[in-house]
């Protein structure tokens, strides 16, 4: 019989399988000129790519709970319409997929991303299928942290044992809600996490490319033994 190792993969979306950059920036900056704030340069509102969206206009514009409730709604506003296609995905990553998924690995979707928009750009890529499990955030602002959305898919799969799941990310959030719940994680630098975040969070593994992605996936997940 053929025995797996992390057969349970979860992936983050936004900078983990793709780059949704112009999309997310854009719909931030709509946001903010919707609410009197001018942001030009689009490459100062990447930290928006990847934490729950509550999360960054507190830190980043210090909203208070109603502000950030109706930034968060301007955001949707145009996001729905025209930032979540926006969007391309990594070179290799649909590759990468259906290789997993021809081993025998369960793939999930483990997103801050509310989980109407996560099914929606997956389905835009043609990639949806690969998918057995997408699990995001609520439209009404419930399950928002990885650490909630991790737990959610553990619970799921609860009689499966926490050496069989890893955590895929390029932030570090990714990696705290891995940790937080018990399993390991792999941090990928080609996303919007520097190697300095991700090196001080302290992920299982960290790798570079999709390609080394693969590489670690197919090649170490895979253990051939005897019946």
């Amino acid at each position: 019989m053929m025995k797996k190792n992390y057969e349970y993969i979860l992936f983050d979306l936004d900078g983990t399988l793709s780059d949704p950059k112009i999309g997310i920036t854009k719909s931030v900056q709509f946001a903010l000129r919707s609410m009197g704030i001018i942001e030009e340069n689009l490459d100062h509102l990447e930290s928006f790519i990847g934490p729950p969206l509550q999360q960054s206009f507190y830190e980043c514009y210090s909203f208070n709970e109603t502000q950030i409730q109706t930034a968060i709604t301007y955001y949707r506003e145009r996001f729905k319409n025209v930032g979540m296609f926006e969007n391309t995905l990594y070179e290799h990553i649909p590759t990468l997929l259906q290789e997993l998924k021809d081993n025998g690995h369960v793939i999930v979707i483990a997103t801050s991303k509310p989980t109407v928009f996560a099914e929606e750009i997956l389905k835009y890529f043609n990639i949806h299928h690969h998918f057995d499990l997408i699990v995001g955030s609520n439209l009404d602002g419930t399950r928002t942290s990885k650490t909630e959305i991790i737990q959610h898919i553990l619970d799921h799969y609860k009689d499966q044992p926490m050496k069989s799941f890893v955590m895929i990310g390029d932030r570090k959030h990714d990696i705290i809600g891995a940790h937080n719940t018990g399993i390991d994680s792999i941090g990928v630098t080609y996303g919007y996490g520097s190697m300095e975040e991700l090196t001080a969070i302290k992920p299982t593994k960290i790798v570079k490319t999709v390609p080394d992605l693969r590489e670690f996936l197919l090649k170490n997940t895979t253990i051939q033994i005897q019946s």
